[in-house]
């Protein structure tokens, strides 16, 4: 990585881009209607994945950038899953059929804040409301600090098999730093409990930019993970954003990394994660060779949405819970944020939509073009731009903020074909921003680039 380029595009605020356009572009316009008849339309060979939203949490973690809540008493969780499964039956209503189902992912929150006996409720009424593959991939996300032995087992009972560990850093003093205190010991156990469940696909969650963090905080929390054989990591940049997260003005702006400092620790990560074996996957993901993700990446079918990266090849998610998000032929839908408001939606037995986005021509074209470019680091202008109707020559004219990225050697352009840089991949957002045609980087609502 080159840290010219970190100074000089790092402090930018671009998208992550798992959507195009990206949620704040969402609107009122796009309401229950339009998503009623969005999902009466899908195709009878149509396939779908499904996101499912728990917004609770024990304690708030300081970092947080999640649609959560802090709750003490379980019977809140438990009206609040009853009301999923009514959303579960109403979509699969309006369907009409049996969508099949590939992947399933729980988020939150802590997905696994719910009763045992509650997961395998929940579990029970989407494979009664959907076809669920017996290949279908079944994920959730876990807080270590908080799973117990008879939810790793309805886990297994539930047919789960990937598990996403949020880790963040081992270093003690990040951790009081961020208010989530959480033991190697902690980790190591939940590790060998799904383990031994037969749970074999482990994910990592790490964060760099943390306060208080360093390079050598950050090699040490990856030394002690690779202990553990995760087959995947996720490596994030803190996101700092107190203007919209008011929890994170706990954080001590003070001892926040700078852009250069988050640039030595990405690049301090991204190494050590190679040396051990790990394949780089687009922006922020690692994983073994023969993992599935690994052979994506390779054969050039990896995907991104919500999620971030994934092997899912369907053009159907599905958004389940309050704040949930959507994915469409014709566009995003969002639930309702707020739980009491997601909630008074579906009991009037109505579908909680809040905003949405229909896709025009155009949006389809340079989404195609942003996700090659966040999954591959280039990307056919001229194959792409044929696929809809559409002129290569005229999309790099409209790409201004490409010739910068050329100049500075950020970006090859052969022909028709882009390509970043190897030494300035940790800049593709930055590459796949040239080609948005909403973004206002005046309007301060993303992470910084770096």
């Amino acid at each position: 990585m080159r840290a010219d380029l970190a100074t000089s595009y790092g402090e930018e605020r671009l998208p992550r881009y798992t959507s195009y356009p990206t949620a704040p572009h969402f609107s009122p316009a796009i309401g229950e209607g339009a998503y009623a008849q969005w999902l009466a339309e899908l195709p009878a060979a149509a396939s779908a994945s499904l996101y499912l939203h728990v917004p609770f949490c024990r304690e708030m973690c300081w970092y947080c950038g999640c649609h959560t809540q802090i709750v003490r008493r379980d019977g809140l969780i438990a009206a609040y899953l009853r009301t999923l499964r009514s959303e579960i039956a109403q979509v699969s209503e309006t369907i009409g059929r049996r969508i099949k189902v590939e992947h399933i992912h729980f988020g939150g929150g802590t997905p696994t804040i719910m009763a045992p006996e509650a997961f395998a409720e929940l579990m029970a009424a989407m494979r009664q409301a959907f076809f669920v593959l017996p290949s279908a991939e079944i994920a959730v996300e876990i807080d270590p600090r908080t799973l117990t032995a008879d939810m790793v087992e309805a886990m297994r009972l539930s047919g789960v098999n990937r598990a996403s560990l949020g880790v963040q850093s081992f270093d003690p003093v990040v951790q009081r730093a961020i208010n989530r205190v959480q033991s190697f010991e902690q980790t190591a156990s939940v590790v060998d409990m799904l383990q031994r469940a037969g749970i074999n696909g482990i994910n990592f969650d790490l964060i760099y930019g943390l306060p208080h963090q360093t390079v050598a905080s950050c090699l040490d929390t990856v030394r002690r993970s690779l202990e553990l054989g995760p087959d995947r990591f996720s490596v994030f940049g803190y996101a700092h954003v107190p203007a919209f997260k008011k929890h994170q003005r706990m954080i001590n702006e003070a001892v926040l990394p700078d852009g250069l400092a988050r640039h030595d620790q990405a690049c301090a990560i991204a190494n050590a994660l190679k040396d051990a074996g790990y394949v780089q996957i687009g922006l922020d993901h690692f994983a073994r060779p023969d993992d599935s993700m690994a052979v994506a990446f390779e054969q050039r079918t990896l995907r991104r949405n919500f999620q971030g990266y994934t092997t899912d090849k369907g053009e159907v998610l599905l958004g389940f819970g309050a704040s949930a998000i959507g994915h469409l032929p014709q566009g995003y839908v969002q639930n309702e944020v707020q739980i009491g408001a997601y909630a008074q939606s579906i009991a009037a037995g109505h579908l909680a939509t809040a905003k949405g986005y229909g896709l025009t021509d155009d949006d389809r074209l340079r989404a195609d073009i942003i996700e090659r470019i966040m999954c591959e680091f280039s990307a056919d202008l001229g194959d792409i731009c044929a696929r809809h109707g559409a002129e290569a020559g005229a999309m790099l004219k409209s790409a201004s903020r490409l010739k910068p990225l050329i100049s500075d050697g950020v970006v090859r352009l052969d022909g028709d074909r882009i390509a970043v840089a190897k030494d300035s991949r940790f800049l593709v957002r930055s590459v796949a921003a040239a080609f948005d045609a909403h973004l206002d980087p005046a309007k301060q609502l993303h992470s910084r680039a770096v």
